[in-house]
């Protein structure tokens, strides 16, 4: 077994890791710009051999690891750093001190836990024959860091695999979840607005309304989503806002609904982005009205190469147990920009289950609420998961 050891020098290193995470909880930065983050991130790891690299377009830090056993191969770890624009009301002594910003999302986490897998890897440095990238980036939270630090050239050479983990704090503590395949859907944005002609809304039959033309709309995506798509291949489309009129007594000139459209194969994203703005611009066309939608592209499909998958639950059971790594029955809806990593290089994300040891973990508070809390217990063993699917890898590549 080679990861035998990971978990024992791993919680060696908590006081570290936890310091680090409540560090970067308490001052929570958003999108691309992370610099404070970076910059506890540099000084936490700036006794260890690494080489660092930087872009023009985000704060994020790419770390290099050579190992001391030849250069077989090269394998990359990623962290994100950025947090989110809302209230923190978790009652911590280490809560967020800027207002309206909280790590709600267990991004402070990750990084901690990145660093830790750092540590550990540093440490085994001679022993690894080849060259680990840790990746510390921003903009997760729907600001695509991620692929701005791979169009600055900041993954160059591409490593041979990659592997993230993202904590969960209504899962059960210390499971290490995953899936071949799809785990997480593609997340674009849509925009719609419907042209009519308004008026007193006592005389509708001498104006062109656009409210109950937005509620056929809404009605009839659902009706595509079902009629037009398999089950076996899902579309999620939600509208999500409705926005129309200023008074009681009058029926306005345009209607505007906001949304989201999930899918879990790139040709369902294709043939969706086409039947939306179709069907909207028919369905306005047969009352006499206008309409126009506007796809804002967000992230791709999340998709793990099984044998990235198959080593992480190896590693996982290796580390924390017999039993301890699950295998996901179907993708979660959400959305990650480890996807664009993942579209270059095989790999996979895992997720960390951090809910209290005994807790009622369906009870615990989700991701993205002011009230998310997680078990810090559990960091090091993401920085031993993390660590050992990189030695892992590095010695016996997907065997």
């Amino acid at each position: 077994m080679l990861h035998a050891d990971l978990l024992e020098q791993a919680r060696t290193l908590e006081p570290q890791i936890t310091a680090l995470r409540r560090a970067i909880h308490a001052e929570p930065e958003l999108g691309l710009h992370t610099p404070l983050t970076a910059s506890k991130v540099r000084a936490a790891l700036a006794h260890l051999p690494l080489t660092w690299r930087e872009g023009p377009s985000t704060t994020g830090l790419v770390a290099t690891l050579k190992g001391g056993a030849g250069a077989r191969r090269r394998v990359l770890l990623r962290g994100d750093m950025d947090a989110l624009e809302m209230p923190e009301e978790t009652g911590l002594a280490f809560a967020s001190q800027f207002a309206g910003r909280m790590h709600a999302c267990g991004h402070d986490a990750h990084t901690a836990m990145l660093a830790g897998a750092a540590e550990l890897l540093c440490a085994r440095a001679d022993k690894l024959a080849g060259e680990v990238q840790f990746m510390f980036q921003p903009g997760e939270e729907g600001h695509h860091g991620a692929r701005f630090m791979i169009d600055d050239g900041l993954l160059e050479p591409k490593a041979d695999a990659a592997f993230a983990l993202h904590i969960m704090p209504n899962s059960p503590h210390g499971i290490v979840a995953g899936r071949a395949g799809p785990l997480l859907a593609s997340a674009d944005r849509f925009e719609i607005t419907i042209k009519g002609d308004g008026g007193h809304a006592s005389m509708p039959h001498d104006t062109l309304d656009p409210v109950p033309v937005a509620c056929e709309i809404v009605s009839a995506i659902q009706t595509m989503v079902t009629r037009k798509f398999s089950v076996a291949d899902p579309v999620v489309a939600t509208v999500s806002k409705i926005e129309a009129g200023t008074a009681y007594n009058v029926i306005p000139d345009s209607a505007h609904l906001l949304g989201t459209l999930r899918t879990l194969s790139p040709g369902a994203r294709a043939r969706l982005h086409e039947a939306l703005p179709k069907l909207v611009s028919h369905i306005a066309a047969a009352h006499g009205l206008t309409a126009e939608t506007a796809i804002i592209p967000g992230f791709p499909v999340t998709i793990c190469d099984p044998r990235a998958v198959d080593l992480g639950a190896k590693v996982a059971e290796e580390i924390a147990g017999e039993g301890k790594f699950l295998r996901l029955s179907h993708p979660i809806m959400g959305a990650e920009d480890f996807s664009y990593v993942l579209e270059q290089t095989p790999g996979a994300m895992f997720f960390l289950g951090v809910a209290p040891q005994g807790a009622d973990w369906k009870s615990c508070c989700s991701i993205h609420s002011t009230r998310m809390m997680l078990d810090e217990s559990v960091m090091p063993l993401g920085a031993a998961v993390l660590a050992g699917c990189a030695e892992r890898f590095l010695t016996e590549g997907f065997a």
